[in-house]
């Protein structure tokens, strides 16, 4: 496995996305499930007084309705404030605007799919405030130079009050196939600036008790001391998940990923039947399994980043033969070996460097890592 030093350089979780990430969210599904949409003109006071009161969500990628500061995240899709002075500036022009995108909820709410810069800009000036500060605008032509949404001219504020933003409302009942159409469009317009990654999407759409529960196991300190510095991109996130998916649902694998994961997401999304205390008992003793065996070179290979097949086939493996023999301890020197068989043999090792997605890959990595596990111990 990777040789690593052991210093922050080793845990680098790059903000751009991986090859594997663009792939993913390139592959097409086999089943396209069509949605439902409509057209509609809101004032800008009126979406403003909508997002105040809660009838807008912005997606905050956090847990139990609180957003996380992931700050390298934060940085990427928060625009500059000359961005933002300058889109006010368009709007009390008269300047034409690009519209935005929400899901109407079955409670009613709408989720911001595309738009969510242009409606935090909005709710930042009319509250007057931004970043701690006070909204004034800079980066503008002399004649709003300094203003804020208190100080405009009575003419001007009913200029911006009144200005109408299309929006395009996709209509969700609220079913997995659904929630899934929308994934889809979120998808698809997940393009210009920085893209997010699948995962991310994921946490927007499927908030609830499994997000909550995931981020719980991805704080987990013995995975942090494994993994690294926590992903600003979610990407520790996803792996936990998919350690918990591969091992809940036992050789039911199927591509694309993202589809896969989507649906246990859906699934298990208020953690209904699923035996989380257990699950989370079995993850732990696995890290820690890896942490004393390997430490952060477990679950590398060849490289100082985490490679995600070989961390999900060493997680589920340890977790079922923890499982299945639960009051015999694994030596830490049986681990070692283990990992170092698996790391030279050759169906392991295209296993998870190639097409790692597969479900002939998935296959073969998690019976050969179960089987070997289970002849040492």
């Amino acid at each position: 496995m990777a040789k690593s030093d052991g210093t922050d350089e080793d845990m680098t979780d790059d903000i751009a996305l991986t090859a594997d990430e663009v792939e993913e969210l390139i592959e097409a599904e086999d089943d396209v499930t069509p949605v439902a949409y409509m057209g509609s003109d809101f004032d800008v006071e009126g979406l403003v007084r909508r997002l105040k009161r809660n009838d807008i969500v912005i997606p905050s990628f956090g847990y139990k309705g609180e957003p996380i500061d992931f700050a390298g995240f934060q940085r990427a899709f928060v625009w500059t404030r000359n961005q933002m002075d300058r889109f006010i500036e368009s709007l009390l022009l008269g300047f034409p605007i690009p519209g935005i995108m929400l899901v109407q909820q079955v409670d009613n709410k709408y989720l911001v799919l595309d738009g969510q810069q242009r409606l935090r800009t909005l709710a930042a000036f009319y509250d007057g405030v931004y970043d701690g500060k006070e909204f004034a605008l800079q980066n503008v032509s002399l004649q709003f130079k300094g203003l804020t949404y208190k100080t405009l001219e009575p003419d001007m504020r009913r200029q911006l009050d009144n200005t109408f933003i299309q929006a395009t409302i996709v209509r969700t009942d609220g079913t997995a196939g659904s929630r899934e159409a929308v994934y889809q469009v979120f998808e698809r317009l997940n393009s210009g600036g920085t893209q997010l990654t699948p995962h991310e999407i994921r946490v927007a759409l499927y908030a609830g008790p499994l997000i909550d529960y995931l981020n719980d196991l991805n704080h987990q300190p013995v995975w942090r001391e494994i993994y690294g510095a926590v992903s600003p991109r979610l990407r520790d996130q996803e792996l936990v998940l998919r350690i918990i998916a591969l091992y809940v649902q036992q050789g039911a694998y199927y591509r694309p990923l993202k589809k896969y994961l989507n649906d246990f997401a859906e699934e298990y999304r208020e953690l209904n039947n699923l035996d989380g205390d257990n699950v989370k008992r079995l993850f732990i003793a696995a890290a820690a399994y890896l942490a004393i065996a390997g430490g952060r070179d477990a679950i590398r290979y060849q490289s100082r980043q985490v490679n995600a097949a070989l961390t999900e086939a060493l997680f589920v493996a340890l977790m079922r033969r923890i499982d299945e023999s639960p009051k015999s301890a694994i030596e830490p020197d049986i681990i070692s070996n283990w990992i170092e068989d698996l790391s030279g043999h050759k169906n392991f090792v295209p296993a998870i460097t190639r097409s790692t997605a597969s479900e002939e890959n998935v296959r073969i990595r998690h019976e050969l890592a179960f089987s070997a596990i289970m002849r040492r111990s």
